[in-house]
């Protein structure tokens, strides 16, 4: 049920870029990339040869720059910026391996686990969510890594 009712808020976001509400995130592509599988998560696939962490996921393409997500229907956008609440879950799980630039604190964590997005997004984030994962485990420790918008 969650998954429907993110995939249909997506929709809904999607379509308000025909209404003129688009971002630019600096991506340029001539053509579409090619995709591959991500073996851990088979509904999600990677473009490996893109300049960005570019993935396509329930018929759109998904960014993930600048701390923040983004969907579009085409490869080249138009982009909408898409809130943490309703990323699908199927992109937060996909391991830190095949984001082609990881952020800077993301290299101090395992790279065949999923990124911390717990340490991004806030404890918040993750209750509401109901994020439970071991790569997400409770490490507020005072070693201050992996902090970022939350």
């Amino acid at each position: 049920m969650r998954h429907t009712i993110a995939a249909w808020l997506v929709l809904v976001l999607a379509g308000s870029v025909d209404a003129g509400v688009h971002v630019d995130i600096g991506i340029r592509l001539p053509a579409p990339p090619p995709l591959v599988v991500v073996p851990a998560v088979p509904v999600v696939q990677y473009a490996p040869s893109a300049p960005a962490n570019l993935f396509f996921y329930g018929g759109q393409y998904w960014v993930f720059t600048n701390g923040g997500w983004y969907a579009s229907a085409g490869y080249d956008g138009p982009w909408v910026v898409v809130a943490p609440q309703i990323v699908p879950r199927p992109l937060l799980v996909v391991p830190i391996r095949y984001y082609h630039v990881p952020p800077g604190q993301w290299k101090a964590w395992r790279r065949q686990e999923p990124p911390r997005w717990r340490h991004e997004w806030g404890r918040e984030w993750a209750e509401k969510r109901g994020w439970r994962g071991h790569h997400d485990r409770d490490d507020d420790r005072g070693h201050g890594r992996g902090r970022g918008k939350g």
